[in-house]
């Protein structure tokens, strides 16, 4: 069984709406049914091409 581990930085920007711990319980959940992560981002990249 594949396991999801999430090793996010707790950011201020964020203000409480993302929660790692509650990304990595549903990427858990939806692994045991099967499903594989395939494709990620990185949020500053997120803020880098809105500022632009």
């Amino acid at each position: 069984m594949i396991e999801y581990k999430d090793l996010a930085e707790r950011d201020s920007r964020f203000a409480g709406r993302f929660d790692p711990d509650v990304l990595e319980k549903v990427l858990n959940t939806y692994a045991a049914e099967g499903w594989r992560v395939v494709e990620g981002f990185l949020a500053a990249s997120v803020w880098k091409s809105a500022k632009g």
